[in-house]
């Protein structure tokens, strides 16, 4: 039987009156590829952003690995946990974000070994031969010693992948990491992630993709307004969506 690996439980995030996320429930297991869809502001990246802690959340649980992310309780009351314990149960995680998010001045290996050196405390050329790997399963072998600004759009997105994977996340976060990219470039990011896929990375993307949602994912996640309509099998979603909400969704998506 698979590992649940990750457990939301009642998830409510609110900024002032406005509620994002109305009691979310929805659990990853070991190995799964789970895409949340949905229109813009449904919620889908708070949550995402909640499950390692850049979002405070107002209520409910996340556990990874059975372990409560973010909060402990204290009798009746919920305390937030040290920055020291959240930043260790971070590193649980990895995650890609929309922006690369790499630093100018470093090269591609060095970005990557970044966080092996200061986080995991390895020694520099240990760190190096871990990046060299993971750019090189990233399709940048060839481009270690490049600069952000010597690497396209698509090459710097995959320097960011492999930075995340280099530390050896239990659960791996993409947020929309193809949405700030050419069109051409698209393609050879979305073959990466299709790649850790099939090597049974358990990942939980918010992707606007609709056909690569459709090709990879073991289950799909369907959000509005806060709050998760409908999930299930892609095959059956996409082509016999349950919801009226769903069915007007991939109307306007590219999935048509």
């Amino acid at each position: 039987m698979a590992k649940t690996i990750l457990e939301i439980n009642g998830l409510r995030k609110t900024y002032g009156q406005n509620e994002v996320l109305k009691s979310v429930d929805c659990s990853v297991e070991e190995g799964e590829v789970i895409s949340i869809i949905g229109s813009s502001g449904s919620g889908k990246t708070t949550m995402l952003r909640c499950v390692n802690m850049l979002e405070e959340f107002q209520g409910g649980t996340i556990r990874l690995d059975g372990e409560e992310i973010g909060y402990h309780v204290e009798g009746s009351t919920r305390r937030r946990k040290s920055e020291k314990e959240i930043a260790r149960q971070r590193a649980l995680t990895g995650m890609a974000f929309q922006q690369f998010n790499l630093f100018p001045h470093m090269t591609a290996a060095e970005n990557v070994m970044l966080g092996l050196i200061k986080v995991k405390k390895m020694k520099k050329p240990e760190a190096r031969a871990i990046a060299e790997k993971w750019l090189d399963r990233v399709g940048l072998g060839a481009r270690t010693n490049h600069f952000p600004g010597q690497l396209s759009g698509g090459q710097q997105q995959r320097v960011a992948i492999a930075r995340a994977i280099a530390m050896s996340p239990r659960l791996m976060l993409f947020d929309e990491v193809t949405s700030a990219l050419d069109p051409e470039l698209v393609g050879e990011v979305l073959q990466v992630i299709k790649g850790l896929a099939a090597d049974g990375m358990t990942m939980l993307l918010v992707t606007h993709e609709m056909r690569f949602a459709y090709e990879v994912s073991s289950r799909v996640i369907f959000m509005n307004q806060g709050v998760i309509c409908e999930e299930g099998d892609p095959k059956e979603m996409f082509v016999k969506p349950k919801t009226e909400r769903l069915a007007e969704f991939l109307k306007t998506s590219s999935f048509n």
